[in-house]
This record gives C-alpha cells, sequence and structure tokens, in this order.
C-alpha cells in the first residue's frame, strides 16, 4: 500500500489507472449516451462525461471525491438501487467467534473490473472466490476515496456467513489534502463518518476498513479519532454485528510509518474501533508482541499476509501458509491480501485447479470456519457466479458466456473421505447444468461393488418432530450411479448415517452401515440437452419422517455423495446438478402470489443501421399486497416474447428491477412482453404462464 510500509505499490494515479481495463461492450453500448466518451484503457466509466443521473447499463462504481460523498449525490444515481445486496447476513453469523479469525482482502487488479457489472458480464472465465466457508470477514478494496462493495461480493458473502466491509483509503498528495478537509472539525469528522455508516447501511454491506496512508498533522489526530469512534458507535447501532478495521499506516503523531505489530503507536486507533489490520511486513515475534498489547481483544489484531509476497513472512504464493501455521500457532487471526495473486498470475495449469490448490493450503492450515447448512428450506444448484449455460428447473434457457457471483448459491466443500478410489469431484460450468450455472462433477475409477464418499456440506439443523423433504437431480455415464447420503446426531450422542439411494442399487457392497436406507422416486429424466444422444439430468425426491430417524428428533449435520458402479469395475462419472432440503414437500411454504405490480420506465428507442430498432428500458415491480413477503423471492429471471418470434432469457436480478439495454426489435414486432419469474429461497421458481409481465406495444 504504502512506500512508507514497504509495500510494492509505488505508481502513479494514472499508471494505477492505465492498469486497468474494462471490457469494450460496455463503452460500444453507451455510445448513444455519450457520443464523446473514450474507448482507451485508461477511461473508467465513471470518469466524465458520465452522468450518474441517466440510464445506462448498472454498473458499480466508487466515490472518488469528498463532495459526492458530503452531496449524497450516489443515491440520485440511475444505478444505486441496483447496488443494493439483497442478501442479509444470517443471525447466526452476526458475532464473530471467539478465535483466531481469517480476513480477506479482495485487491483483484484493483478491483471493479468484471465484477463491475451489476446484472452480470459476458466473461466465463471472470475471477470469482467460492471458498467461503473458510473466512470470516471479506473486505473489497483499492484505491478510490470510498470503495464500495459490488452488491455481486455481497450477497455471495453473505449467503455463506461471512462479512463484507468496504474501503475508505486516502494516498498521496491528494489523501493529505482530502484529510484536512475530513478532519479539519469534529464536525466535519462526525458529518464524513455518518456518510460512511449510511452507505453500509442503505447498501447492505457490514462496515469498513480505515486506511489512511499519508502523513497528518499532529492537530488533526483528535478529530482523526473522534471520525473512527463516531463511525464505529453508528455502524454498531446501524448494523448489528458491523466492522471498523484500522489499517496500520500512520502512528499517533501522524507520522506514515507502519508499526507491522499492535504497539503504543497505534493502539490508540484499535482502542476506538473493532480490529486492526496489521502490515505485511511484520517479524517472527511480532505476532507474541501483538497479543500482549491486545489482551482480550487478540482476536481482533489481524496479522497481514500479502499473497504477492512482497517483504510479507513466509514469502506469500504457495507458502502463504507458513505465515498462516504461525499465526494460527500463535492463536492471533489473519488478514490474507490479494489472493488474486492466483488469477493475476495465471498460476496454472488453469485457474479453477490452481485457486483450488491455493485456498486447499489455507485450509490445511487454518481449518474449515463456516458451516451449512444452518437452517431449512436449504437450496443449492453449485453455481460459481459464472459459465457458458444458464438452466432453470432442467431447462437449458441460455448457452451464452456470462459471470455474475450474485448468482452463487451455497457452494460444497467437496472434501473426498475415502482415499482408496482415484476420485476427483469439482464443479463444472462448461457443461449444460440441471440450474443455474454449474453443477458437481465427480469422475474416477471405482471397483465393483465398492463406494467413495465426497463430503458436500456440514451444517446443524435440528428436526425436531417435523418430517424433511429431499430432491436432487443426477446425469450419469454408463454404469455410474449416485446416491445421497444424510448425517444425523441423536440425542444419545450417536452419530447415524441414511442413505437417499434409487431402489436400483441393491449391488452396493457396504450398504448395511447405513443404518437407514430410504428409497427416492424418480420423475423420469429431462431433456436438457443439446442432442438426442446426450445425457440426460433425472431429478429425484424423497420425505424422511422424524421418527424414521429417531423419534426424540435428530441433528442434520452432513449431506454427502455416495458414488458407485452398477456393474464391473471401470471409469465412473455422475454429475450433481441441484440439492434442496425443507420441511415442506414443494414450494416455498405459500402459493407463489399472483398480484404483482409492474412498471416501465425510461423507455427508449433507437434506430439500427440494418432497419431495426433497439430498445432501452427500466423494468420494476412489486407486490400488490402483502410486500413483506418479497423477502422471500431471492432471485428474479426474465424473459422477453416478441410477436412472431418466441420467448428469450435476458437475465436475472436480484433486485425488484432489471435494466433491458439495446434489445433489437424486428420492425415487424408489434408486442413486446416481459417475463419475471420469482424464484423463492427453496430454490422453486414460479411456473412462467402465471408470472407476472409487463407488456409494450412496439
Amino acid at each position: 500500500m504504502s512506500p512508507n510500509c514497504q509495500i510494492q505499490f509505488i505508481i502513479s494515479y494514472k499508471m494505477f489507472k492505465s492498469m486497468i481495463k474494462f471490457p469494450f461492450h460496455f463503452f460500444k453500448s453507451l455510445t448513444h449516451l455519450f457520443s464523446n466518451s473514450d474507448e482507451s484503457s485508461d477511461h473508467r466509466p465513471w470518469d466524465p462525461p458520465f452522468d450518474p443521473t441517466r440510464p445506462a447499463i448498472p454498473i458499480s462504481y466508487p466515490i472518488t471525491d469528498l463532495e459526492d460523498l458530503e452531496s449524497r449525490s450516489y443515491f440520485n444515481s440511475f444505478h444505486f438501487p441496483f447496488n443494493m445486496a439483497s442478501v442479509k447476513l444470517p443471525s447466526k453469523s452476526v458475532n464473530l467467534p471467539a478465535r483466531p479469525r481469517l480476513l480477506v482482502c479482495h485487491d483483484m487488479k484493483g478491483g471493479y473490473i468484471d465484477d463491475s457489472w451489476a446484472q452480470g458480464g459476458n466473461n466465463a472465465e471472470a475471477y470469482a472466490i467460492w471458498h467461503w466457508h473458510l473466512m470470516d470477514v471479506f473486505v473489497y478494496f483499492s484505491h478510490y476515496l470510498v470503495t464500495l462493495p459490488p452488491p455481486s461480493w455481497t450477497n455471495a458473502a453473505h449467503t455463506h456467513g461471512v462479512k463484507v466491509l468496504g474501503t475508505f483509503i486516502t494516498e498521496w498528495e491528494k489523501g493529505a489534502e482530502i484529510c484536512k478537509r475530513l478532519l479539519a472539525t469534529k464536525g466535519s469528522a462526525q458529518m464524513y463518518a455518518e456518510r460512511l455508516a449510511e452507505l453500509a447501511t442503505v447498501l447492505g454491506f457490514d462496515g469498513w476498513l480505515i486506511n489512511i496512508e499519508t502523513t497528518l498533522d499532529i492537530d488533526l489526530i483528535d478529530n482523526l479519532k473522534e471520525f473512527i469512534n463516531h463511525l464505529t458507535k453508528i455502524m454498531h447501532s446501524s448494523v448489528p454485528g458491523s466492522l471498523v478495521i484500522w489499517y496500520d499506516a500512520i502512528t499517533i503523531e501522524g507520522k506514515l510509518e507502519c508499526q507491522n505489530q499492535l504497539n503504543n503507536k497505534n493502539k490508540p486507533f484499535f482502542d476506538l474501533c473493532d480490529g486492526i489490520f496489521v502490515n505485511y511486513t511484520w517479524k517472527r515475534e511480532y505476532p507474541k508482541k501483538s497479543i500482549e498489547v491486545a489482551g482480550e481483544r487478540k482476536y481482533d489484531v489481524y496479522m497481514g499476509i500479502d499473497v504477492f509476497g512482497r517483504n510479507t513472512y513466509g514469502g506469500g504464493k504457495w507458502n502463504t501458509n507458513v505465515a498462516l501455521d504461525l499465526l494460527k500457532k500463535k492463536s492471533v487471526s489473519a488478514a490474507i491480501f490479494a489472493p488474486g495473486w492466483v488469477y493475476e498470475t495465471e498460476q496454472g495449469p488453469d485457474f479453477q485447479t490452481a485457486q483450488n490448490r491455493w485456498w486447499g493450503l489455507v485450509e490445511k492450515s487454518w481449518g474449515v470456519l463456516q458451516s451449512y447448512p444452518k437452517q431449512l428450506p436449504f437450496y443449492s444448484n453449485f453455481d460459481q457466479g459464472r459459465g457458458y449455460h444458464i438452466s432453470v428447473d432442467g431447462l437449458q434457457v441460455d448457452n451464452n458466456p456470462w459471470n455474475n457471483i450474485s448468482a452463487q448459491l451455497f457452494q460444497p466443500f467437496l472434501i473426498a473421505l475415502e482415499d482408496e478410489n482415484t476420485m476427483q469431484a469439482s464443479i463444472d460450468f462448461k457443461d449444460t447444468p440441471f440450474s443455474g450455472g454449474g453443477s458437481i462433477m465427480i469422475k474416477g475409477n471405482l471397483e465393483q461393488g465398492s463406494s467413495s464418499l465426497t463430503q458436500l456440506f456440514s451444517g446443524y439443523v435440528p428436526l425436531k418432530d417435523q418430517s424433511l423433504y429431499i430432491s436432487y437431480s443426477v446425469k450419469s455415464e454408463g454404469e455410474s450411479a449416485l446416491a445421497i447420503c444424510l448425517e444425523f446426531s441423536l440425542a444419545t450422542k450417536e452419530v447415524v448415517h441414511a442413505l437417499i439411494t434409487d431402489d436400483e442399487l441393491p449391488f452396493l457392497a457396504n450398504r448395511s452401515k447405513f443404518v437407514y436406507d430410504i428409497i427416492v422416486k424418480s420423475e423420469g429424466s429431462i431433456a436438457n440437452a443439446s442432442s438426442a444422444t446426450d445425457v440426460k439430468w433425472v431429478p429425484y425426491k424423497a420425505t424422511i419422517s422424524s421418527d424414521t430417524v429417531n423419534s426424540n428428533g435428530p441433528t442434520l449435520t452432513g449431506i454427502y455423495s455416495v458414488s458407485t458402479l452398477k456393474s464391473s469395475a471401470g471409469m465412473y462419472s455422475t454429475s450433481l446438478g441441484h440439492l434442496r432440503l425443507s420441511f415442506m414437500k414443494e414450494g416455498i411454504n405459500y402459493p407463489f402470489p399472483k398480484e404483482w405490480r409492474v412498471e416501465g420506465r425510461y423507455v427508449s428507442w433507437f434506430p439500427s443501421h440494418d432497419g431495426t430498432r433497439t430498445l432501452s428500458l427500466k423494468i420494476v415491480w412489486v407486490l400488490v399486497e402483502m410486500e413483506n413477503r418479497t423477502s422471500l423471492f431471492t432471485k428474479y429471471n426474465i424473459y422477453v416474447e416478441k410477436s412472431g418470434f418466441g420467448e428469450s432469457y435476458l437475465g436475472f436480478a436480484r433486485v425488484q428491477a432489471f435494466y433491458v439495454s439495446d434489445l433489437v426489435v424486428p420492425n415487424e414486432v408489434t408486442m413486446i412482453k416481459f417475463v419475471i419469474q420469482p424464484c423463492g429461497n427453496d430454490g422453486t421458481c414460479q411456473e412462467l404462464s402465471q408470472c407476472p409481465t409487463y407488456v409494450l406495444s412496439a
């Protein structure tokens, strides 16, 4: 960060900007709005002549000056409603655990790359994180004054119980001038703190990393302390479980000198907030010294580790676990900076493999920190938020490359439990999925009659006296077969397993080790393939009554897949498309409502050079009655029907708004109907024929 901290970010502001390239298609789509737009690589979409109040493809962007922060102009932006996170942090994740924690600071190429598209982009190989079970806090970082986390990151992190922080940073000479205005008076310090708290509260993330990387006049220190203290207090009163983390850059005397430990030169700041992110160039003895200074708050000290390895303990990169091992041994928290190193440096053989390998080192060192399911309904389609296809309930609706990590649902652990088999489980986002954009693919070799267990999830859900309903989908090649195993903990401390399996699998040699054997019913294959010869998805359903497992009420603690072959030994290949567990047979605990109010706004038509027309508009929708029920709808699929041209999929929204940009409309089309398909928190979607619509005459 600061050169005084021995971190090699010694580049000019303009050089930094030129490092970040935005997709060309974004600027091309905005030419009708910005006739003088600069398409060079150092132009950012929020640079002049960008007018945030005018309709355009929704983007996520930072606040770059104090004037915009003070005036609250962000809330007048056309893009603001699209940047509100829709997934709340689960109540069971509000309080941080009393143990060493792991904070992950994003900083992937400076931020706001593929993730800047609030409704998603078209890069199927975009950067993503799916190892949320290994962290407690996620910081979205960039070198702009106020870094607002794109809602996609907040949605994905909150789904997995991880807190999300934005970044407030001042750097260089410009940062010094900003601090003079920010800290001019106690009132100004409080006002800007209130502006930051309001942004986090309204946009739905959980707090701030405060990074003051410029020398300050000693006279400003008291107001800086007031800024930190006021921000922390307001965040705590506005957002339960919120965090304000101080970065170790300046001292209490205002000097830009990273201490690389908690000591009396930075502790006064630490005392006013929820933790400190210690700079990366600490020595072996510094964690112990920091703990001694922190006292009872030792877990609020996050010792930094730079994955790029710039003067960091252990060297970072593929040795990041060296620092983690030491910190875990010392019982202090860790802050990993820039895990995007794997992606930026193109570690081989491919990003998916390298990413899993690198986070595997973190897991081995630090362990699994998050668990799920914690409540029902529980649903996952294993979507990583990128891919080459999109499906809805077994039917492919799109086959174009895309990315939007807001689509991420619960990510599986994929831990192999039986090493004697050469089986590998991974997320496949290139094959045609059952739902969303991904599925779990399991491949390898099996002996006849043997099986291989893969841990999918580990959680804690008391069933009490309620029945459990399970559904899943499978696509298998040849003699491959897959079953689901549920692990239950009983009141007697005994652990039992229930096998959810097709009644055509009597050949499973070790089937007797499962205490309960429950037969699922196939609903028949679904034609979700590109040709008649492709393998089809087969959905299954089963019911588990509470007294089937134990009359005292079991607790669901684990979910596994069981792989086996129906006949002789050989190659195994099976995919799991989705998994749903609920206390209800189907639906989202009530019928889908039919009374929605749908409106079209900012409707604009433009002639095209080929004689057709293009249409742009914003569609918004709300329930006519009982609007509080909208919180149960986690996703909306958007379709368009053009008279005489059939129906096509446009995308999905996590908020109750969608912007349609440059939709090509042939001249012979006289009517356009937009269909909004609500989907519940158990993954079920309303029948298209019953969905709310908006009709527009063409």
